[in-house]
């Protein structure tokens, strides 16, 4: 199991994110534990995936692209 561990400020120099915006934000409403983050040894370190970070990057920009949303909460596929 080959992945790259990253702590919040090693992944904000990679996504042009605050750490503290990473930490308080992105974890646990967009990351998710396992996945994206994990607490080694149960501790208060949070050790963020890199390579499932990066997937999920590129899933959503791919996704965004490919309809637009509405005002009224609609999204129109063209």
């Amino acid at each position: 199991m080959k992945q790259t561990l990253l702590t919040a400020k090693e992944l904000s120099a990679r996504i042009k994110f605050s750490a503290n915006y990473i930490n308080a934000e992105l974890r646990d409403s967009i990351f998710i534990e396992g996945k994206h983050y994990i607490r080694p040894f149960n501790g208060r370190k949070i050790l963020y995936i890199w390579e499932e970070v990066e997937a999920y990057l590129y899933e959503s920009a791919v996704r965004n692209a490919t309809y637009i949303p509405m005002a009224s909460g609609r999204v129109c596929y063209g």
